[in-house]
Order: C-alpha cells, then structure tokens, then sequence
C-alpha cells in the first residue's frame, strides 16, 4: 500500500554533478525521477529517497560521456519512463525532440493526454504550466552546467484527490577546489 500524500522530488540535467542543496531535498523525498542527462551512476547512487529513484536517459547520457566501467548501469537506462502515483500517471521524457517550448508543449499535450503530468528536461530552464492537463513540468539544471542563476528541482506531493508542485531554486555557487596552503 502506498504511502499518501507522496513526496517526488522531480530534477534533470545534472551532467556528472549534483549540487548538495538538491541532494538535501531529495533525501526529503519518497521518490528521486531524475528526467535525464545524469552523466554517470555516482549521481544516482548520490540521490538518497526514502523509497526508489527513476530515472531516464538524457541526449549526453552516451557512451562517450559515462566512464567505461558504468556502461552497464547507462544501457538500462530507457528512453522515457512511466509512473504510477497516487492520483495518476507521470510521463517522464527528457525533452530533447525539438521544437520551441511552445510547440513542445502542444505535442506533450497531445501525445501524453491520458497522464496526469510530465516532467522533462534538457533546457535547463525551470518552467511549470499547470493551466491545463497534463501538466509540464521542467525542474530546471540540478547540477552546475548551465543552470540559469543556481540549480533547482521540483517537489511534487501527491495523494489520490490532489497534486501540488513546490519549485525549489537555489543561489549560483562557485564550487572550486581546496587547494591547500602552506599552513594547512
């Protein structure tokens, strides 16, 4: 029996880097769906839900761009993904099959009809339209590339009668390495 109401943490695009502000909130989650472009299994392995993470390929989730000894874990990874939650259905895509956000978000529309919501990536630009069903959510960059001010994700709770998303952006930080000093 599932737990309600449900907490999902929704992020995308952290290509090999998972800001600690993100990983904090996923850790206050049920369920990680992570809507692709991961850039290597330490960033699965790193979100920390109280129950399973989901998560897809992204266009830089390729052999070129995982270290050799993770192709096993990046060939399971599907094309897109289905979830069942309290209430309905989440599609999870990673966004990348062109077009404006607008025409994006007619042929989501369309073609996803029968879900309750869906979640993608790929620009790095966190955008919700909830106006109409399903509704589309982009939870932004949750890593450090490209991430329009600071990361960000979304957090959806979810029971069988209502849905509410919660976005979550943080302030840019310049992640540098410690290089040690002379009295360190």
């Amino acid at each position: 029996m599932t737990k309600t109401p449900l907490k999902v943490a929704l992020l995308a695009d952290t290509h090999g880097f998972l800001d600690p502000r993100v990983a904090e909130v996923v850790g206050e989650c049920d369920i990680a769906i992570h809507a692709g472009d991961v850039g290597g299994a330490d960033i699965l392995f790193a979100l920390n839900p109280r129950q399973e993470v989901v998560a897809i390929r992204g266009n830089n989730d390729d052999a070129a761009h995982w270290p050799e000894n993770e192709q096993d874990i990046l060939a399971n990874l599907a094309a897109e993904a289905s979830v069942d939650l309290p209430g309905g259905r989440l599609k999870v895509v990673h966004g990348d099959d062109g077009g404006t956000v607008e025409q994006r978000h007619r042929r989501y529309r369309r073609q996803y009809a029968d879900y309750r919501a869906v979640v993608y990536g790929h620009s790095h630009r966190q955008k919700l339209s909830c106006d109409e069903d399903p509704w589309l959510l982009n939870p932004g960059a949750a890593g450090r590339t490209r991430t329009q001010g600071g990361p960000s994700c979304l957090v959806l709770t979810c029971d069988e009668q209502n849905w509410q998303v919660e976005a979550k952006h943080f302030p840019k930080r310049s992640y540098r390495a410690h290089r040690p000093r002379a009295n360190d």
